[in-house]
């Protein structure tokens, strides 16, 4: 109880250095980003009005540079340092990628496809190559299809897994749209993945649809 009163007492910086970044709300976590308020606007009042604009942080950090350099408060050099921070966590979670077990490890995996995946406005076909203790060799954007449609080729993903010596692998791809159900043609294209890849032993664990804020797990649905 008194460490949620001391909290509430404290400023963004003061409190994630006393309790840590996962103590502080989304309004202060922006509100140390942002550094400054505006005349007449506090950082904290910035912070919640930006927030209100873009509706979350995830509105917020896949906005254009046109939408967040209109809002007042911010400009070009803050639109530039979100998207070198955003970049910097996808390419962390890349790397835990390669030096962690992805498959016991399935919510760094998520994250990664999320970060790489939901704002895209084409539809893309993933593929991340694991090794035998499912560590990532490498991923690799395999399929481009338009709005709502890609063309899948089983034996491209088998030739690229047999050539990097790959011993599992985890098929993602987004959804435009915004809803991560699965389409009958996804499963059967998993479906036929899935045979492919057993004939030369190698195992496919998940296949991951990415939607806007959301996913479907073909593993976790038992589908695989």
């Amino acid at each position: 109880m008194q460490n949620q009163v001391e909290s509430l007492s404290l400023m963004p910086r003061e409190k994630l250095l006393r309790f840590g970044a996962p103590a502080l709300t989304d309004e202060e976590l922006l509100a140390i980003f942002l550094r400054t308020g505006i005349k007449g606007c506090s950082v904290m009042q910035l912070s919640r009005h930006v927030l209100q604009h873009f509706y979350s942080l995830r509105g917020l950090m896949s906005a254009t540079q046109t939408e967040f350099c209109q809002l007042k408060g911010l400009g070009i050099t803050q639109f530039i340092q979100l998207q070198a921070c955003t970049e910097m966590s996808k390419r962390y979670l890349q790397e835990e990628l390669k030096l962690t077990q992805a498959f016991k490890n399935s919510e760094n995996v998520r994250f990664y496809l999320q970060a790489t995946l939901e704002n895209k406005e084409r539809e893309i076909f993933q593929v991340l190559f694991l090794d035998n203790q499912h560590c990532l060799i490498k991923q690799e954007e395999m399929f481009l299809g338009t709005i709502n449609c890609t063309t899948i080729h089983p034996r491209e993903i088998i030739k690229s897994a047999l050539f990097c010596n790959a011993a599992a692998l985890i098929l993602a791809h987004n959804h435009p749209s915004g809803n991560p159900e699965p389409s009958a043609s996804d499963k059967m294209v998993t479906t036929k993945i899935q045979a492919a890849a057993e004939l030369v032993e190698i195992r496919i664990l998940d296949h991951f649809v990415i939607g806007k804020g959301c996913y479907y797990s073909f593993a976790e649905n038992r589908l695989l």
